[in-house]
């Protein structure tokens, strides 16, 4: 049911085969969404897979003692977004549980999800400075962080909430505000309206703690930042130093060349 999983049609057969040859325990897994919102999506995809767990079990003999509903809940990138909750996602899908595995007598079956989006996703802010500003046809903000720090908006649009600490009530400029990659997709906004910056001004990008130093890159000799730890009011420590060119260069391997 996934992207490189089984069709429904070939599911049958395939736990058929693999209980002939020997398999003892099995799962069920799918992985349909991608920042979702609609917490009724989650429940429908819950009761696709729960009635599965008896079809199969009815069809096959096989018993599924795992369902896996995979990820793919959102997060409110935009100010105007509501959060899933998950406390009113998790009674309904219980409810869903206990309609299509318990009365079914299909229990008892462990359900999971895979939820890192979610769990990580608002928890991490990629922090930049202003170095430049152009006004040509259109008005641009260059800040010192680029798509080796957040890949997403360059590279499918994907919109992460802008602020510029202390001038929440300033004036504002609609920008398009960009990286410091010579690519012309490296913006992390584009016709955006935000408080006007000054060079030298931070630049805060929302909502990166799931996609940003983990599909970080080199690319153009760019170095990866340093990741700081809030832990509560005035506790900060570094948990990740930044790359350094040594780091860049450490897998290289060619005779005579000095690392030095």
């Amino acid at each position: 049911l996934g992207l490189l999983g089984l069709t429904r049609e070939q599911l049958f057969e395939a736990y058929k085969t693999a209980a002939e040859l020997g398999v003892e325990t099995f799962s069920l897994h799918t992985m349909v969404a991608s920042n979702e919102l609609n917490p009724e999506y989650f429940v429908e995809t819950a009761r696709l897979l729960f009635q599965l767990v008896t079809e199969i079990h009815t069809k096959t003999g096989v018993r599924i003692s795992e369902v896996n509903l995979g990820g793919g809940i959102g997060i409110p990138y935009r100010p105007d977004q509501t959060a899933v909750s998950l406390a009113e996602l998790g009674k309904k899908i219980h409810l869903a549980y206990k309609e299509l595995i318990t009365e079914a007598g299909a229990g008892p079956v462990r359900v999971v999800m895979e939820c890192g989006r979610v769990v990580t996703g608002p928890y991490g802010w990629l922090v930049s400075r202003v170095l430049h500003k152009k006004a040509i046809y259109k008005d641009y903000v260059g800040l010192d962080a680029c798509m080796a720090n957040l890949m997403r908006p360059g590279m499918y649009g994907a919109y992460h909430h802008i602020s510029v600490p202390g001038k929440e009530s300033s004036p504002q400029k609609v920008y398009d505000v960009t990286g410091s990659l010579c690519e012309n997709n490296d913006k992390f906004a584009i016709d955006r309206k935000i408080p006007d910056p000054e060079i030298g001004d931070l630049v805060v990008i929302h909502d990166t703690g799931a996609h940003g130093h983990a599909m970080g890159f080199n690319y153009n000799g760019k170095l990866r930042s340093a990741e700081v730890l809030w832990s509560g009011p005035g506790k900060w420590r570094q948990i990740r130093r930044a790359e350094t060119y040594a780091d860049l260069f450490a897998t290289l391997d060619y005779p005579g060349l000095s690392r030095s």
